[in-house]
This record gives C-alpha cells, sequence and structure tokens, in this order.
C-alpha cells in the first residue's frame, strides 16, 4: 500500500474512533490553478507555499499584520551576532508518525541548500545545527537582519520518510524541476492537513490531520477539495452558486458583484506582488542597449492598464518594491511617453523596430493575458512586432526555466517581505552556484546594484540599508533593467458564515487550518 493510501486509512480510522458528535465540514476551494508539485522546495511559488502551509509548518510565520508568531518553534534568542537559537515544539509528528527533532531541521536545510529555486533565499546562512532534539541555533556568514523572515520559509521535512532510495533506484530526497520525483508525489509533514488524492489539473483532497500539535487552533474543517478553476467567469458563477465555498482571486471586473450578493463575502487588501517584464538581453541584440529597455518602459503605459484592465484594482508601480519596503523611493515615478519611447528607438538605431516573441500564464495573475495582450499592443506603437502566446502555469513554468521566448512576464511577492529579494530572484547576476538571479529571464547583471544588495544583505542599521537598497531600486530604474507595471491587490469571496477574513494575508496564502465555519 502506497504511503498515500495508509495514510488515507489511518486518518480514516482515527476519526471513526473519535466519533464525532458533529457534521464533518467539508471546504470545496476553488482556485485559478493548483500546486504544480507535492515537494515544498521544488518551485519558488504562491501555489506551493499554499500547499507547504497546510502540510507542513514553518518554524515561524507571519501574522496579518506582518508580525512573527512561533509555530514549530515556541521561542529563540540572539546567541551572537552570526547566530540564533531556537528552541522546537516538542512531540511533534509528521503525517507517517515520525517524530520531529532537530536532526529533520538540519535535513531540511541541507536540501533546500541543493534546490535552484530556494538555495538563494537561504544564500546568507552556512549551516544549522543540532545542539539537542529540541534545540537548533542558525548560523550566517555574517550579520543577516532577515534572519526571521527566512525561517517562515522553513518547513521541515520528514527525514526518514524521505532518505533512502525508490523501487526503481531514484534517491528518494532528489529535487526534480518539472519531473517526476518521490518528493513531487508523495508528502509527509507535520501540517494540519494530509493529501488524500490528488490529480493534477483536476484536483486536490486534503483531510484533516487528527494527530496535529496545535490543538489550540479553533479550525473546523475535516476536508478540503481544491478545484483549479482557470476562467474568471466560471470560478465566480461557482461561488455565486454555491458549488463552492472559498475563490481566489476574484476577477477585478466581477469584486462588485461578489460584494452585492447575497451569502457570500469579499474579502479585499492591497498587494505587494509586482507583476512586470523581462527582456531577453541573450536572445535579442537590442534589449542590450539601455536607450532600447526605456523605450519600451517609457511605450507602456501602466496607468492605463490599471485603470482598464484592472479596473482600478491595482496600484501602478515604477520599482520592485512597494511603499512601506526599505527600498521604496517615492522619488521613482513611472513613464509613459511615447513620442519620447520613439526617439530613443531612433537613436538607438531601431527605428523601423525589430520583432520578438512573447510569453505569459493565463492562469497565474490577474488578467495576465490580458496585460500580455495590452503590452503587446503598447509596443506596436514603437515598431515592436510581438508574437504573443500564453499557456496555463503548469506549461508556463518550465517554459520560463528555459528562457523560451524574447519577453517574459513574472510577478514577484517578496518571500523575506524585503526590497532586497526581488533584486535576489529577479535582476541579480544569473549565478546557479548561489541561486541569484534564479527568474531572471531578462539576464539583466549589473555588478554594482550586486553589490549593494550584498551590502545591505549585511546592515544590521535600518537608515543605512534603507539608503542602500534605494540607491540599488534607482540603479535598475535608470538601466530599465525590466518593465515594472503594476501591484496587484488581493481579492477572496467566501461564503457568508466563515472567519475568512481572519486567515488571510498579504502574502496570499490563507492559514486553512485556522478556518472556521459555521455549521
Amino acid at each position: 500500500m502506497s504511503f498515500l493510501k495508509s495514510c488515507v486509512a489511518a486518518s480514516a480510522l482515527a476519526i471513526a474512533l473519535a466519533a464525532p458528535a458533529y457534521a464533518e465540514v467539508t471546504l470545496n476551494v476553488a482556485y485559478d490553478a493548483d500546486p504544480v508539485s507535492l515537494d515544498p522546495y521544488e518551485q519558488l511559488s504562491g501555489g506551493t507555499l499554499q500547499l507547504s502551509h497546510m502540510t507542513f509548518d514553518p518554524l515561524v510565520r507571519w501574522t496579518q499584520d506582518l508580525q512573527f508568531e512561533p509555530r514549530l518553534a515556541t521561542e529563540w534568542e540572539q546567541v551572537d551576532d552570526t547566530t540564533m537559537r531556537f528552541k522546537l515544539r516538542e512531540g511533534v509528528k509528521f503525517h507517517s508518525g515520525n517524530e520531529m527533532t532537530a536532526k529533520d531541521f538540519v535535513w531540511t536545510f541541507d536540501r533546500v541548500k541543493e534546490s535552484p529555486d530556494f538555495k538563494g533565499i537561504f544564500a546568507p546562512f552556512t549551516g544549522i545545527t543540532a545542539v539537542d532534539d529540541y534545540t537548533i541555533e542558525v548560523k550566517t556568514a555574517e550579520p543577516y537582519p532577515l534572519v526571521l523572515h527566512t525561517m517562515t520559509y522553513m518547513f521541515p521535512m520528514d527525514s526518514a520518510f524521505y532518505e533512502g532510495t525508490t523501487e526503481d533506484g531514484k534517491d528518494k530526497s532528489e529535487i526534480v524541476k518539472h519531473g517526476d520525483s518521490f518528493a513531487s508525489r508523495n508528502i509527509s509533514g507535520t501540517g494540519p492537513f494530509t493529501v488524500t488524492a490528488r490529480e493534477q489539473g483536476v484536483k486536490v483532497e486534503f483531510e484533516r490531520n487528527p494527530n496535529y500539535w496545535d490543538t489550540e487552533s479553533k479550525g473546523n474543517v475535516d476536508h478540503i477539495v481544491l478545484t483549479p478553476i482557470k476562467e474568471d467567469p466560471t470560478r465566480v458563477a461557482a461561488l455565486l452558486s454555491g458549488d463552492v465555498d472559498f475563490i481566489a482571486p476574484v476577477p477585478p471586473t466581477d469584486l462588485k458583484r461578489i460584494e452585492d450578493a447575497e451569502g457570500v463575502n469579499l474579502i479585499t487588501m492591497p498587494g505587494t506582488r509586482i507583476i512586470t517584464f523581462q527582456m531577453n538581453q541573450n536572445r535579442v541584440e537590442a534589449f542590450k542597449d539601455p536607450k532600447v529597455r526605456l523605450a519600451i518602459d517609457y511605450a507602456v503605459n501602466n496607468a492605463g492598464i490599471v485603470d482598464r484592465i484592472m479596473r482600478g484594482f491595482a496600484t501602478v508601480g515604477a520599482q520592485a518594491s512597494p511603499e512601506g519596503y526599505a527600498g521604496y523611493s517615492a522619488d521613482i515615478t513611472p513613464r509613459f511617453d511615447v513620442e519620447k519611447a520613439k526617439a530613443l528607438m531612433a537613436e538607438a538605431g531601431y527605428a523601423d523596430g525589430f520583432s520578438i516573441t512573447m510569453l505569459a500564464p493565463n492562469n497565474r495573475y490577474v488578467n495576465d493575458d490580458k496585460i500580455a495582450q495590452a503590452v503587446a499592443s503598447m509596443l506596436s506603437q514603437i515598431n515592436i512586432k510581438v508574437d504573443l502566446q500564453t499557456m496555463p502555469k503548469a506549461q508556463y513554468w518550465p517554459a520560463f526555466d528555459e528562457r523560451a521566448a524574447d519577453m517574459m512576464m513574472i510577478g514577484w511577492h517578496s518571500d523575506t517581505e524585503d526590497s532586497a529579494n526581488f533584486h535576489q530572484f529577479l535582476t541579480a547576476c544569473p549565478n546557479p552556484d548561489n541561486g541569484n538571479g534564479q527568474y531572471n529571464s531578462g539576464n539583466y547583471c549589473n555588478p554594482e546594484a550586486d553589490a549593494l544588495m550584498d551590502k545591505a544583505n549585511a546592515e544590521t542599521d535600518p537608515e543605512a540599508r534603507a539608503k542602500m537598497l534605494q540607491d540599488l531600486e534607482k540603479i535598475l530604474y535608470d538601466e530599465a533593467a525590466f518593465i515594472p507595471l503594476h501591484w496587484q491587490d488581493l481579492a477572496w469571496g467566501a461564503k457568508a458564515g466563515m472567519n475568512a477574513d481572519e486567515i488571510v494575508n498579504q502574502l496570499d496564502f490563507p492559514y486553512f487550518g485556522d478556518l472556521v465555519v459555521s455549521e
């Protein structure tokens, strides 16, 4: 019997023996897409992180007001400038029944350092050591102000479960992006739910973990059925008809419709995910010229996209850092001047333009395909002919990793709620050894900008660090390292009678384990 099936049987037996006197609660959720893998460290994406918070637990996690709260760590202290000590929660069991101890954190850290997507986040760290079974020390190469921020991404894996080899001799712990691995198909976390069934692109089913450690949580959902519904109208209709209980995202065109409907609630909040396009300098010679990149930036009407396509439900962007982040600068403002764009193209020797290919997802970001169509149309005004193709995210991410087009869309929410993270992943010089530039499909590279990021990451004085990060944003803006469009606002639709507003957050992964559904 497979682990997934045995886990289902064990959970069903435990629930039957408990003989609850209440009706079991099933939550039907519709997202625009489902997770591409069960491996928490295969792909750095919103879908992966949502799955991780449902089936694993982090060392610490963010609250709605962006403070840190204990999860698998009960307390922590700074031992010296480069060491932080965490006390671990005792008595926590993985879904397999194995007990969680410090060795699982050590094992997970070693595995994370091999992940192409996650190694960059953990690059400042030299290691995790086990002081005893329930104490770990996290060490950095030099003083680092974002230790706790990063530990929100430390989801310990069940080392005993993932060690060894499969029946066909493959390493169970291997990380295979967009491939078939043991970890992409099997899961054993500490989280509030187990995965009981999964069919990629069709549905994922979850069942409450009967041995979950967090007995103080008021969450009462027993089963979750996650169904991907790519089409916005179909997803909204499913909520309004009662076929599903919770949807995300709510498209801007239907915000008022859901707000006015009876029996459902609309939940919104400002977002910090920047939507961008990158220009691949390795594929298109013209993109190496800053004047051409600036021309493209001047040709794109960010405000028009926010007004007409996003219906005002976004904030026009000109930099990666949103207001409130250390690197945000009010002096950096959006560009839009088609005549200026034409002049820059002429100065660069491209008055007659050229042809490019463009790729974008059609179910990852709000109105992503419509935004791509608008940008392609705007570029035609400066004689850049665009061959645009859009596709579901399950196909898009492999194409993105292949850098399969000249311009590609990428949205990014800072993994550490900090400005440096945007540059590290989106515009830093690509380096497979340390993970920098992992999502830099434009192959932009400026060593001065990278040096500023490294210096900021070792600076513990907030004002000095903010100045460095603002200088970094100015470099990227002056060189048009990428095309910033807008920060995407967040919207969820939920059946009335749930405390859905209490489990959502700016990070856009609701804590379903704490969801209370009224009977």
